[in-house]
């Protein structure tokens, strides 16, 4: 292992894909790092040890989907399976960058990067489309999925942000904090932003989950979540989406963007996860300064 000052790197064999797998490390003890328990494109984020250690696994991304204009069915190229599964990415680390690229069918090429940064990490997909296809919509879904002192089962500590401040994701659900966990398992928790607020708050679908909407829109696309010990704050933020949500099981944070993609055309989507020492209205100030920087 090596380590430099700042933003530096650390690099570990892995003997299965006959390739280091690339990690980086900003000042404050941060680190992303690709894991070899799984094939496909996966981050571990860590704190400093003395904060716990690993606390999100990031999918990187958990889809790829592209709809057609004038179709309403979405097309998944890429959906993530666990393990050893599937075709490992050929990482490239450059700096405090990991990234790979990848070539999907019907032309479609992505080059997916993840960069360290001293406050988080920023997420980054281009798109390239070498086909006459003409798609209202790609979108890359980054899926991180806290653990450790950023597990959130019973949504006591994730939030979103109103027009009045912030407030638990889960707020009008309060029977959630004291039901056993088998009887309100599996949910969603949704809040809109450019979105409707759909007219049925609590919907129980085919599939047994059960996904409870806001029923007022947030004014910010974040969502937060406070570690157990009240010392840092995980928020993920895009410049615009549909709705923010969550699973409660996975403590995931959900700000999925989408984006048109023309014949021969290029889109790129960014989202940036805030890793701050630090407390929500210090974050959400950090937000609203990078916020219109992203792509």
């Amino acid at each position: 292992m090596r380590v430099a000052f700042g933003i530096g790197l650390f690099v570990a064999t892995s003997m299965l894909a006959a390739q280091s797998v690339p990690g980086v490390r900003n000042s404050e003890g941060v680190s992303l790092v690709v894991t070899d328990e799984d094939t496909q494109p996966v981050l571990h984020l860590l704190l400093p040890d003395e904060s716990g250690g690993q606390v999100a696994k990031i999918l990187f991304p958990e889809h790829v989907t592209l709809k057609r204009r004038g179709n309403d069915e979405g097309e998944h190229l890429y959906l993530f399976r666990p393990g050893k599964t599937g075709e490992r990415p050929m990482w490239r680390q450059a700096g405090n960058a990991i990234e790979y690229e990848r070539d999907f069918r019907g032309g479609i090429h992505m080059l997916a990067r993840a960069t360290l940064e001293e406050d988080g990490a920023l997420f980054h997909y281009e798109f390239l489309n070498g086909s006459d296809v003409d798609y209202a919509m790609v979108t890359a879904v980054t899926d991180p999925r806290m653990v450790s002192i950023l597990h959130d089962v019973r949504l006591e500590r994730t939030y979103v942000h109103h027009a009045g401040g912030f407030e638990l994701l889960a707020s009008e659900t309060p029977q959630r904090l004291t039901m056993p966990l088998d009887k309100w398992l599996p949910a969603r928790y949704l809040a809109s932003y450019t979105g409707p607020v759909p007219e049925q708050l609590v919907e129980r679908r085919a599939d047994g989950i059960t996904y409870y909407n806001k029923s007022l829109v947030v004014n910010e696309p974040l969502i937060a979540t406070i570690s157990s010990d009240k010392k840092w704050v995980v928020m993920s933020f895009t410049k615009v989406t549909g709705n923010v949500w969550s699973n409660p099981e996975l403590t995931c944070q959900h700000v999925d963007p989408e984006k048109p993609l023309p014949p021969h055309g290029k889109t790129v989507i960014e989202v940036k996860i805030l890793v701050f020492k630090g407390t929500l209205d210090q974050t959400l100030t950090k937000m609203k300064a990078q916020r219109p920087l992203l792509q």
